[in-house]
């Protein structure tokens, strides 16, 4: 089929071998790649019911019809897992030059299972996969250990995926790092290559997939670059990127400060968008074919981090850091974004179980003297965790763990097992839904519905009816995981837009109706899967707290009625019973 190598990639890794299969075509026209390819195989080839950590689990590598080609928003990736965080479903995405590597193998899905009797990492080419030792980069922080892998491979355009010590150590939410600061990996996908004793991948190769009408495919991408270059969204993301939504939310008293109890923090200037131009050196940087530029390399001028330079921080990071521990300095939050970068931690998570440790520490319910805005205290809190020492022990586990150790379940915030971002649903009633019906979990991404309460396309209080826009964005953002695009794209990028891309790409002429049914089915492999694990509509809930507690600034909270009626809509308008 167009737009695709029609190639997987398994990797065995407890023999040490690898094979090539042909991917049916029925799958790609029903699925596309990305999202739909990563859920269908997930569903087909994991056993129910294992441990995450088990050598059947697989790891799934995805690229997508749009990777390696001219398409603006394009460069980018997908690995799928069982979750070790969640128990459940685990997507995630990443975007950079490596996705030009990884699609440059010629494959469309790489499986990897199995257990390695000692520390390796891959070498994926269209040619063959090598197994090398990774014994002596065991231990090793991600910045040194990718350097080192790309050093050894020693081929021009190779990329590589590495883990760093909470990976090792099987840190439940750990990650995977490429180009030193770019993160894939929430719930823990980091922990399932620990576990499998993968150190790192690396990927270089000179396969292109064949689209259907490239001529095409360049008019289109050349005729949306021109239609939207100039729109006032492209212009914030190039200036400022996403730590643009500091000010707005501390506006709106959404904000999530103090571990869930306020909605805006005081000082919250001081780690806006504006105090990180201000206080450092920053640039713009892109991944391969945007001109979006939303990423920002920042070094600190002055201070006690003076020279420490990050892609960063973004704006989960600051909320979590910032707004939930209280940290009120730029420079700090860069040097805990930066820890967690070397040792393979998701912040947003990292961020949240250092408030709840804040939390545990002033009830007693441990013994580690903890307290808000302290920044070393949190780093220390971050290395236990990645090291499994002391409390970090309990905390390595997760938020939902650590709350049965500590009889802290009412004051513990996730869903599934998963923390929410930076959007307080008591404001943004429509970030609940998304939390709750989420298929990995509190998810901010899955549609991205945040983005229409704050413009004003539907009020943040509105309920009924609430759902029906949702599924539109869900159906929407789904199909972008499927091709596979960036998230920032989501208001230029038009369903005509998606049409023809779809058509220049793989000659499938499809309407609006065709791809939301499209959209639907890879929903439903998702949800299916998390059914087969036990998951019921019961699950599909917010935190008590979000009922309980009323945001002192804003005087808002969630009433249980107000989910039963998004939920009742969205239920019907999917079809499940």
């Amino acid at each position: 089929m167009k737009g695709f190598f029609n190639q997987l990639l398994r990797i065995d890794l407890s023999k040490q071998r690898s094979s090539v299969e042909p991917i049916p075509e029925w799958i790609l026209r029903s699925y596309l790649g990305g999202k739909g390819l990563g859920s269908y195989l997930l569903l087909r080839e994991n056993p129910p019911h294992i441990d995450p950590f088990s050598p059947q689990n697989r790891l799934i590598i995805t690229s997508a019809p749009l990777a390696d080609t001219p398409f603006y928003g394009s460069s980018r990736y997908a690995v799928f897992t069982k979750s070790p965080q969640t128990k459940i479903y685990s997507e995630s995405y990443s975007g950079g030059r490596i996705t030009l590597s990884i699609s440059r193998t010629g494959f469309d899905a790489i499986i990897i299972e199995g257990r390695s009797s000692r520390p390796v990492f891959l070498e994926i080419t269209d040619r063959d996969v090598l197994f090398h030792d990774a014994s002596d980069l065991w231990g090793k922080e991600t910045y040194e250990s990718e350097e080192t892998i790309l050093k050894r491979v020693g081929t021009k355009g190779a990329g590589a995926l590495v883990i760093g010590p909470a990976g090792e150590n099987l840190v439940r939410f750990a990650v995977i790092e490429s180009e030193h600061w770019r993160s894939l990996g929430r719930a823990g996908i980091g922990a399932v290559m620990g576990s499998k004793k993968l150190k790192g991948i690396a990927f270089h190769g000179k396969k292109r997939r064949e689209i259907a009408d490239p001529a095409s495919l360049n008019r289109l991408a050349l005729e949306f670059r021109d239609r939207v270059k100039d729109n006032q969204t492209v212009r914030i993301y190039k200036r400022y990127g996403t730590p643009m939504l500091v000010s707005i939310m501390n506006t709106i008293g959404a904000f999530p400060t103090q571990y869930w109890s306020k909605g805006t923090l005081e000082g919250w200037e001081g780690i806006s968008a504006e105090s990180l131009m201000e206080r450092c050196r920053v640039r713009s940087i892109g991944c391969p074919h945007c001109f979006m530029t939303c990423g920002k390399i920042s070094e600190v001028k002055k201070g006690r981090h003076q020279g420490l330079r990050i892609m960063g921080p973004e704006y989960e990071t600051i909320y979590a850091f910032g707004g939930l521990c209280m940290v009120k300095s730029i420079e700090e939050i860069i040097y805990l974004n930066d820890l967690c970068d070397r040792l393979g931690m998701d912040t947003i998570t990292a961020g949240n179980l250092a408030a709840f440790a804040i939390e545990a520490s002033k009830k007693k319910k441990i013994k580690d003297k903890l307290d808000y805005g302290d920044a070393d205290g949190i780093a220390e809190i971050l290395t236990k965790i990645a090291g499994r020492r002391g409390v970090g022990r309990i905390l390595s586990e997760g938020v939902r763990h650590a709350a049965q150790v500590w009889g802290m379940e009412e004051k513990a915030i996730h869903v599934k097992g998963l923390e929410p971002a930076g959007f307080d649903p008591r404001v943004l009633k429509g970030m609940g839904l998304a939390y709750a019906t989420s298929d990995r979990g509190a998810c901010h991404l899955r549609a991205t519905f945040y983005k229409s309460e704050l413009s004003g396309q539907i009020d943040p209080d509105q309920v009924k009816g609430k759902a029906k826009l949702f599924i539109d964005y869900e159906d929407k953002m789904t199909l972008f995981d499927a091709l596979i695009l960036c998230r920032f794209y989501r208001d230029l990028i038009t369903w005509k837009d998606l049409q023809e891309i779809i058509k220049s790409t793989c000659d499938l002429s499809l309407k609006k109706k065709d791809l939301k049914e499209m959209a639907s089915g890879i929903i439903n492999l998702a949800r299916d899967f998390n059914r087969r694990e036990g998951l019921t509509k019961k699950d599909d809930k917010l935190p008590h707290r979000f009922f309980r507690e009323v945001l002192k600034e804003t005087k808002k909270t969630i009433h249980p009625r107000d989910m039963e009626v998004m939920l009742k809509e969205y239920y019907q308008l999917r079809g499940w019973n």
